[in-house]
C-alpha cells in the first residue's frame, strides 16, 4: 500500500483500522514478566550531574531500545507497566527522571531549560551500550514529547513519537492560566513544592486560580536594570527590537546560562512553567511557550538538524493542536530527506490528558480511549518495527478521526488538499449563512466585563476540574456576554476538516482587550457541542509585527486563528459561530486597561456584519 488520496481507514489500511478499533489489544508478548531484568543505573551528563535510569532488559543480545525521559517520576505504575509490555515485546527501555525531579541529580528543578543538553546526553549515552543494536526510539508526551524533539537533535536517534507536543512554531496571544500553579508547585524538587499531584492540587488551589489571571501589562514591559547594565547594547534599540536581539542572544547560551537568565529577569530562584509561559513580555508574543524546547533564531534552520522521522501524535481538543500542525507544516517545508518523507501525523478525537469528543462513545469504544501512550501502546510498537524495517511508506500520510462520524480517515497532505474553502457569514437575527452580506446591517454590540468573564466549558484544554472536549455550551451561549450566529438546519451532511478561522470586524471602547470565537455542532436536541474555539488579544492583532493598542471606537479587521477540526456536521443538524472575550480560566483575562494602572474597567463591544465589514467563518469542507 502507498499513500493514497483522501478515504476511510479501513479501506486503505486495514491491519492499523484493526488496531484503532481496539487500541488496548497487544501483540503477543515474546517474553514472560520474569525474563525481564530492571536495573537502575546514573547516567552522567556532561556537567557531572547524574540523573536516574531505569533500564527494562529482555533476554538475548542486543536489542532495539525505546528511551523516555519525565519529570513526573519513571516508576508511576503506568509508566512501569507501560515499560514492562514492551520490554517483553523485545525492546530494551531507557526510563530516565529529567534533572531535578524524582531519583535525579540536583535538588532543585529548572522547567524546561535544562532539557537540551541532558536529552542529547542521554542518547549518546544509549549508543554506547553493549546491549544497544542501533535503533532507538523516542515515547512519551507532553514534557516528555518535548524531550524527544530534543533527542531528535543526535544522530543516533532513529524516530520520535512525541505525543501532544510541537516546536513552539504556533502562537498563542492570550496567555494559559489554568492548571498553571497546579503544575508549578508540584512537579520536581524544590522546597516551595507541596507534595501533592497536580491532578489533586488543581482542584484544591481552585478558589486562587479564579481569583487571578488578570492580564495588564504595558505594552512594553521593562526590563530588570540588572539586564540592561548586562547588555548596554539594548539602549540602542526599539523596544520591538530590543526583544528580538535578546532572544538571539538567549539562543545563543548554554542551557545553565538559559536559565539564569530568566532568573534574572523574573526574580523568581528557579524557572517554572509559569515564568516560562510570562517571557513573551521578554521576548515578544511571537516566541510561544514550546520555543524554550530547542531555543532557535531560524525555524527552518533548527528543523534542518533534525535526525529522527517524526510519528506525530495529536488530538482535535489538545491545548497544543495548534503548534502541531505548525510544526508538521515547518517539517514538510523545511526538514531534510529522507526524514520529511519518512514522517506521518495521528490526529486522534482525545485531548491533552483524557478523551476529547464523547458523542457516541457507548458506541465507539476508541473514544474512551486518550491516545496516548499507554492508551495506544501497540500502534507505536508498530510504528517503531515498521522503522526499523525500512516500511515507512506502507503506512498513510495522514491518518485522522473524523468526529460525528466516528470513523478513521486518511490523507495524503494536510490541509487536505481535495478540501474546498467555504465561508459562512456573519448576519443579522444571528443568522449564519454561505450568502456574502448585501447593504447596511445593524451591528451587534455586547458588554464584557473582566470581573464577571465569560467561563471556560470543555475544549481544548489541560484540566483535571474541568472535562475537556466536547462539552455541551449552550447555557454559556445565553449569557448576554455571548452573541451566536447559527446557520439554517442543515439537509446534507458537510464533513469540515481542515484548518478553521473567523474574520471579525470589531470595535471597542477600550484600547486593549480580548476577541473568543467558538464553533459549536447544533443538535437537533439543542445541545451545542463545542468543536472547537480560538482567541485573540488585540494589542498582537498584527501577529508578525510590533504590539499596537486599540483606537477605541475605530473598526478593525481582525484574524482569529481558530486552529483546525475534522467533524461531520449531519443533516439536520446546524452550525453555529458564537463571539465573546474570554474563555476562562483556559487563558487569562484581559483587564481592558491596555497597560494602564488601575481596575479592571468592562468593554463595550461591537461586531460588524454588513456589506463593508463581512465578517465571516472559514472552513474546509471535503467534497
Amino acid at each position: 500500500m502507498t499513500n493514497t488520496k483522501s478515504g476511510r481507514l479501513e479501506d486503505v489500511a486495514p491491519d492499523l483500522a484493526k488496531v484503532l478499533k481496539r487500541p488496548e489489544v497487544l501483540a503477543s508478548p515474546q517474553f514472560g514478566a520474569s525474563d525481564i531484568t530492571v536495573q537502575t543505573v546514573m547516567v552522567p551528563m556532561r556537567d557531572g550531574i547524574r540523573l536516574a535510569t531505569d533500564l527494562y532488559l529482555p533476554p538475548g543480545g542486543p536489542a532495539p531500545a525505546v528511551a523516555m525521559r519525565t519529570p513526573y517520576g519513571r516508576g508511576q505504575d503506568p509508566s512501569v507497566s507501560v515499560f514492562m509490555a514492551l520490554a517483553r515485546r523485545g525492546f530494551v527501555i531507557a526510563a530516565q527522571d529529567c534533572r531535578g525531579t524524582g531519583g535525579s541529580e540536583p535538588d532543585d528543578f529548572d522547567y524546561y531549560v535544562r532539557e537540551p543538553e541532558d536529552s542529547y546526553d542521554f542518547v549518546e549515552w544509549i549508543s554506547q551500550q553493549e546491549w544497544f543494536d542501533g535503533f532507538v526510539g523516542g515515547a512519551g508526551g507532553s514534557y516528555v514529547g518535548q524531550t524527544q524533539w530534543q533527542m531528535a537533535v543526535h544522530p543516533k536517534m532513529s524516530t520520535i513519537i512525541p505525543e501532544v507536543s510541537g516546536l513552539g512554531v504556533g502562537i498563542n496571544t492570550a496567555r494559559l492560566h489554568m492548571f498553571l500553579n497546579a503544575f508549578t508547585r508540584s512537579v520536581g524538587k524544590g522546597e516551595d513544592k507541596l507534595g501533592v499531584p497536580f491532578e489533586e492540587l488543581e482542584g484544591m488551589i481552585l478558589d486562587e486560580t479564579l481569583a487571578t489571571g488578570y492580564f495588564n501589562e504595558p505594552l512594553n514591559k521593562p526590563l530588570p536594570d540588572t539586564v540592561l547594565k548586562r547588555f548596554p547594547e539594548l539602549q540602542e534599540l526599539s523596544p520591538w527590537k530590543a526583544k528580538d536581539w535578546l532572544w538571539a542572544r538567549y539562543c545563543s547560551l548554554t542551557c545553565a546560562g538559559r536559565a539564569d537568565f530568566i532568573k534574572e529577569v523574573t526574580g523568581a530562584p528557579r524557572v517554572s512553567i509559569v515564568d516560562i509561559e510570562s517571557m513573551p513580555a521578554t521576548f515578544g508574543h511571537r516566541i510561544s511557550h514550546d520555543r524554550h524546547t530547542l531555543p532557535h533564531t531560524q525555524m527552518e534552520e533548527l528543523v534542518g538538524s533534525l535526525h529522527a522521522p517524526v510519528l506525530f501524535s495529536t488530538g482535535w481538543y489538545d491545548w497544543g493542536l495548534n503548534d502541531a500542525f505548525a510544526t508538521w507544516d515547518l517539517i514538510q517545508r523545511a526538514a531534510p530527506e529522507p526524514m520529511r518523507s519518512n514522517c506521518r501525523l495521528f490526529v486522534a478525537p482525545s485531548a491533552h490528558n483524557m478523551p476529547g469528543y464523547h458523542e457516541g462513545a457507548d458506541r465507539h469504544p476508541e473514544l474512551r480511549h486518550s491516545f496516548r501512550l499507554g492508551a495506544n501502546l501497540e500502534l507505536q510498537r508498530r510504528w517503531n518495527e515498521t522503522v526499523r524495517g525500512g516500511e515507512v511508506s506502507t503506512w498513510p500520510t495522514v491518518i485522522y478521526y473524523l468526529m460525528g462520524a466516528n470513523e478513521w480517515r486518511t490523507a495524503d497532505s494536510w490541509p487536505i488538499s481535495e478540501a474546498t474553502g467555504v465561508r459562512f457569514y456573519l448576519g443579522s437575527g444571528g443568522t449564519l449563512s454561505t450568502d456574502e452580506p448585501q447593504g447596511e446591517s445593524v451591528p451587534d454590540r455586547y458588554t464584557y466585563d473582566p470581573e464577571q468573564p465569560t467561563p471556560t466549558v470543555g475544549g481544548s484544554i489541560v484540566s483535571y476540574v474541568y472535562p475537556p472536549g466536547s462539552a455541551d455550551v449552550s447555557e454559556v451561549q445565553q449569557r448576554p456576554d455571548v452573541l451566536t450566529y447559527t446557520t439554517a438546519l442543515l439537509d446534507q451532511d458537510i464533513d469540515v476538516v481542515g484548518p478553521l478561522r473567523v474574520i471579525l470586524y470589531a470595535a471597542s471602547n477600550v484600547t486593549d482587550t480580548d476577541f473568543v470565537c467558538r464553533l459549536t455542532d447544533v443538535f437537533p436536541d439543542g445541545r451545542a457541542i463545542q468543536i472547537q474555539n480560538g482567541a485573540l488579544r488585540a494589542r498582537y492583532r498584527n501577529t508578525y509585527g510590533e504590539p499596537e493598542l486599540l483606537e477605541p471606537g475605530r473598526v478593525y479587521q481582525l484574524e482569529i486563528d481558530m486552529w483546525a477540526t475534522a467533524n461531520r456536521f449531519k443533516a439536520g443538524h446546524r452550525l453555529r459561530v458564537d463571539i465573546a472575550s474570554a474563555d476562562f480560566p483556559r487563558w487569562d483575562r484581559n483587564t481592558n486597561r491596555g497597560g494602564e494602572p488601575g481596575a479592571p474597567i468592562p468593554a463595550e463591544q461591537t461586531i460588524y456584519h454588513d456589506a463593508e465589514h463581512p465578517s465571516h467563518l472559514e472552513v474546509q469542507i471535503l467534497p
